[in-house]
């Protein structure tokens, strides 16, 4: 009888912001327990996300969150940081996966089999569900550090440079959870 491969799916939210970690997650759904309506995170209400978020929690096998802090995205650059970060992920799960699949065209440093899968979190549902998970728990993050930093408007952009975050910047200057190495913070600092 053949044992079942455990699949993990990992993704990242959080690579665009100016401001705050990089978040990533790794899922391995329980294939007699599916999860209905999962998807690209950036393809659900935030309503829905927290709704599916929490049913992941509840019914996978196994999952976990890594990150990698603004002070690391600044000294190893944004790729290598969310790279660090799917690492973490991946080896913070209660089981060993048997193949790992990471949306994107890139993988973290892992002694796994592991295949990237470009738009993986539009067809692959472990990648939806971790791209669902690390979307949530960095909005909540954000949200957190908007009562820390009111003045930047976190709860609304999650640290994306909008127009009003970039003039909240210009306005207030750098706070300490904003990547000194992304171009608009970098060009205020050098001022």
């Amino acid at each position: 009888m053949n044992t079942p491969v455990i699949i993990c799916g990992v993704d990242e939210a959080g690579r665009g912001p100016l401001a705050g970690p990089v978040v990533a997650a790794a899922v391995i759904l329980d294939i007699n327990n599916p999860i209905s309506g999962l998807a690209d995170s950036k393809k659900l209400s935030e309503k829905r996300r927290s709704q599916l978020s929490l049913e992941i929690k509840q019914y996978s096998v196994s999952w976990a969150v890594g990150r990698a802090e603004v002070e690391e995205i600044d000294e190893v650059n944004i790729l290598q940081a969310t790279l660090l970060a799917m690492k973490r992920a991946v080896l913070g799960l209660v089981l060993t996966p048997d193949l790992v699949r990471i949306d994107g065209n890139q993988k973290p440093d892992l002694p796994l089999q592991m295949e990237t899968i470009i738009k993986g979190d539009e067809s692959v549902a472990e990648i939806s569900a971790a791209s669902i998970l690390a979307k949530v728990t960095r909005d909540l993050e954000m949200q957190a550090l908007d009562t820390v930093y009111p003045q930047y408007g976190f709860k609304r952009h999650k640290g994306y440079p909008t127009k009003a975050h970039v003039a909240a910047l210009q306005e207030h200057g750098v706070s300490p959870i904003h990547r000194q190495s992304f171009g608009p913070v970098k060009r205020l600092l050098q001022k």
